[in-house]
Formats: structure tokens, C-alpha cells, sequence
């Protein structure tokens, strides 16, 4: 009928209840899904308020790989009569069909809003993308009490994966395929980064995560992972090689004399505030020094870890002998290192010497 909207689809039973996987164009997704607005207070939405940083990221990741992107499932609930056609009655075909809904119907959706907002962004710098599917589960809205309660199920069950993970799995950024590269390529680390967990625990043979190696080399190389040009991931790699052979701590854990919770419990490079300290000076060191920075890094073995050591290290990356993983912390703990090696400081580090003075005045 010409007032009535209608999808290929595929019923399925949760709950007792049916439901419906449908194909949607792009081009209708603005249009068809509601947002129930960012003025309501939360007890009157189904779904959080809109991330304006969200919808950005999203819409720039479709419209920059508009030839090779995946998006999941959006989930709504339709608040108007369902009709399920099956395309036939026996076997799976009573399952596959058409569904159909008034035009007019209010449709909600529980899941996928910021997908959906994205998806309208990017349709405006893509407009290739207008005639591509997304796939939608389709409820019959029960009222706003049972939405909340979709929200709430499905956000709960949802578990995000570690930074270290999305890192390794990824094969769009640069500076992610570097990090891969090192953990490949150094023995070290291949040895002591973990690569799954978000964080380390007490009985953990690892000394890193994979998520810290990256953030040190961002540090390093940039974003883009190309401060040295081709040169890059050599040099990385060769920066790594030369400060394992100048820890002796790392040595022994690797020989088996150390273990990497007793090495965490006393010392400060082994936690990632000092990885990306590394990472800082590694860069500066390489720039300032391209063909003897080697030697110049061989200043490090005097250096004192101990987290004991707190006239070096307190109000710097430890606070009240915890660590301290803050942005600050890491140019803080990145000065002291580049003292050791003769360079002076940047204006960034001193920025945080001072406002570090401020906090403790």
C-alpha cells in the first residue's frame, strides 16, 4: 500500500516475542530512525545523549573508507502495527519474508544513534554511500519503560574491547601497523607486551601493554608514525634494541632472574608513564643527534629507578609513591631523562615543571 513502508525480512523469537532483521538504504536512515532529543532528561529518553565528538569520528571513518567500512546492526522499536508477510508456509520460508508498518509510524531508536547521525554526515561528503544497506532489528515498541530497559540490556552486555587489541587488529592506522611492526621486531617486547588485557595484573609474566607501546610511540614519531621518513620503524626499532641492551633490569627479567611483578612493585620504568617518557626522549634524542644518539642514550645506566629513589621521582611519576600516568607526569619524567643525556629541555617540559611548582606551592 502507498502508505505503508515495506522491507525484506527475517523473523526470529526472543523473549517469546518476535522480531525483525531488515535491509535499510542509507538515504533512509536519517529520515526513518528518531532521535528522542537531547533536551529530555534522562528518565524520559530511551537512549544517552548524543556524543557530539562521536558522530565526527564516525562519519569521517565512513566517508574515508566508503569502499571498505563495516558497520553493526542499528536496534529500534516501531511504534505502529507490524505486518510479517512469509514468503512461504513451510519450513524457513515462514520466516523469510516482507514487513510492513504504517508510514506514519513513530520509530525509536534503542541502539545506534550516534551510527545514525554519522550515517547523515557522511552522506553529505559521500553521497555514493546513499544506496548501501545497513541492517536494523526491528521491535514492536512496548513504551518508553521497555525501551530504557533495551538500552540498558543492550549497553550492558556490550563489552569493549582493550586499546591493546583494537591496536593489534588494526590495519588503517599508521601508527598502529608501527607499533605491530616493533612488537614484531624487537625481542623485548615480543617477549613482555601484552597484547589483549586493558591492564596488567599482579601475576602477569607481561611488563608492558601493547596499548603504552603505542602511546610512547606517538610520543616518538607522531601520530602519523613517520617522523624519520622511511627510515621510521628502523629507527624505532633500533632505539628499543639500544635501550634493552643499556636496562639491565629488563635484561634479567628477560634471563629469568627478575620477575615482572617484583620489577613493577620497585621500579618506575616498568610502568607505561616511563615507556612514553622513553618515547619522548627517543624522538628528541634521534633528531638533536642522528648518528650518535646511541652513545648519548648510554647515559641512562646511571640513572637510579628504584621507586625509593623519591627525591628523583616523587611530585614527578609517582605521587604519594603511586604512580602517576598523567600527561604531565610523562613530560616530567621525560625531563629528568633528558638531563641525563645532556638535552635540554623543550618549552613543553618546563610548562610542566612550572605548573608541577604551582601544584605543590
Amino acid at each position: 500500500m502507498a502508505n505503508e513502508l515495506t522491507f525484506e525480512a527475517i523473523r526470529g523469537v526472543q523473549s517469546r516475542t518476535a522480531y525483525y532483521t531488515v535491509m535499510v538504504p542509507m538515504k533512509m536512515v536519517p529520515r526513518l530512525f528518531i532521535f528522542d532529543g537531547d533536551g529530555l532528561p534522562p528518565d524520559l529518553r530511551a537512549q544517552r545523549v548524543l556524543s557530539k565528538a562521536r558522530v565526527p569520528q564516525i562519519a569521517n571513518y565512513l566517508a574515508e573508507n566508503w569502499d571498505n567500512y563495516i558497520l553493526s546492526s542499528l536496534c529500534a522499536s516501531v511504534d505502529g502495527d507490524l505486518t510479517f508477510t512469509p514468503a512461504g508456509s513451510d519450513g524457513s520460508l515462514r520466516n523469510v519474508g516482507t514487513l510492513s508498518f504504517a508510514m506514519d509510524a513513530r520509530i525509536i531508536l534503542n541502539d545506534g544513534q550516534h551510527r545514525r547521525a554519522a550515517i547523515e554526515e557522511a552522506l553529505k561528503t559521500r553521497p555514493a554511500l546513499e544506496n548501501e544497506t545497513i541492517s536494523v532489528v526491528v521491535f514492536a515498541d512496548r513504551g518508553l519503560g521497555r525501551s530504557q530497559q533495551m538500552f540498558s540490556d543492550l549497553n550492558m552486555n556490550a563489552v569493549r574491547p582493550s586499546n591493546s587489541l583494537n591496536i593489534l587488529y588494526d590495519k588503517r592506522d599508521p601508527l598502529a601497523g608501527l607499533s605491530v611492526d616493533v612488537f614484531r621486531q624487537v625481542p623485548f617486547f615480543n617477549r613482555f607486551l601484552e597484547l589483549e588485557k586493558k591492564s596488567l595484573s599482579n601475576r602477569t609474566t607481561k611488563l608492558y601493554t601493547l596499548s603504552s607501546l603505542q602511546q610512547a610511540h606517538e610520543w616518538m614519531v607522531g601520530p602519523t608514525g613517520d617522523r624519520f621518513g622511511a627510515s621510521t620503524l628502523d629507527r624505532v626499532v633500533q632505539f628499543w634494541n639500544v635501550l634493552y641492551n643499556i636496562m639491565d633490569d629488563w635484561q634479567r627479567l628477560d634471563g629469568g632472574s627478575l620477575n615482572a611483578h617484583d620489577l613493577r612493585q620497585n621500579t618506575v620504568h616498568s610502568h607505561g608513564v616511563l615507556l612514553q617518557s622513553f618515547g619522548v626522549l627517543g624522538g628528541s634524542l634521534i633528531d638533536a643527534f642522528p648518528e650518535t644518539w646511541p652513545e648519548k642514550l648510554q647515559s641512562l645506566s646511571s640513572l637510579d629507578w628504584s621507586r625509593r629513589n623519591a627525591t628523583l621521582w616523587e611530585g614527578k611519576v609517582m605521587n604519594d609513591a603511586r604512580m602517576n600516568g598523567q600527561r604531565r607526569s610523562v613530560l616530567l619524567g621525560a625531563a629528568i631523562l633528558f638531563e641525563t643525556v645532556g638535552l635540554p629541555l623543550e618549552l613543553r617540559m618546563k610548562a610542566a615543571i612550572d605548573a608541577q611548582g604551582q601544584v605543590a606551592a
